[in-house]
C-alpha cells in the first residue's frame, strides 16, 4: 500500500488500486509514486536495448553511460522526456494499471468515467496514454476534429 510521500519507481512499475479514488487527479496521484524520472520500467527498457554498456564501463554509473547511450540516438524531434521519463521499446516494460473489481457493481461505470476524466486531464498537459485517448476521442469527436484539437489544446513541457 503506498501511501502519500512515499516512492516506489525505484524498483515498481505495476499500480494495484485497492479502491476507486474519487477523482482522476488522485488516480494520477497514485500512479505517480512508480511513473517518476528513470522510473523502474523506463530502466529496463534502456538496458534493453544497450546491454552491453554494462561491460564497457570500467569507472563510474553505468546506468548514466546507459541513459547517455539512450539519450545520443534519440531523434531530433524528441525533447529531455525521451530517455528518462519515456523510453518505449517493442516487447518492453511500462507503467501498468490494475484495478481489480466485481462484475457488475458499480465500480465498473464509475471506473469508466474516472477512467474518461483522467485522459481528459492528461492530455491538457500532453502526456495521455495513448489507448486511453485514442479510445476516448473516437468515441467523443468525429475523426476529422481530433488532428486540430490535439494540437490547439496540448500544452508543451519541454524545457
Amino acid at each position: 500500500m503506498g501511501q502519500e510521500g512515499l516512492d516506489f519507481h525505484q524498483y515498481c512499475h505495476k499500480v494495484i488500486h485497492w479502491n476507486l479514488p474519487p477523482n482522476p487527479v488522485d488516480l494520477e496521484q497514485r500512479e505517480g509514486r512508480v511513473h517518476r524520472f528513470k522510473g523502474h520500467a523506463v530502466r529496463k527498457n534502456v538496458a534493453r536495448q544497450y546491454p552491453n554498456i554494462w561491460h564497457a564501463v570500467d569507472t563510474g554509473d553505468p546506468w548514466q553511460a546507459t541513459f547517455d547511450a539512450a539519450k545520443s540516438e534519440r531523434k531530433t524531434t524528441d525533447n529531455d522526456l525521451v530517455p528518462y521519463w519515456v523510453y518505449p521499446v517493442p516487447g518492453g516494460d511500462a507503467i501498468e494499471r490494475h484495478v481489480p473489481m466485481y462484475p457488475l457493481s458499480r465500480d465498473v461505470e464509475r471506473f469508466k468515467v474516472l477512467r474518461d476524466a483522467l485522459v481528459l486531464y492528461r492530455m491538457v498537459f500532453g502526456q495521455p496514454r495513448q489507448e486511453e485517448m485514442l479510445s476516448y476521442l473516437s468515441r467523443t469527436i468525429p475523426a476529422e476534429k481530433i488532428a486540430e484539437l490535439s494540437e490547439r489544446l496540448k500544452i508543451s513541457l519541454a524545457p
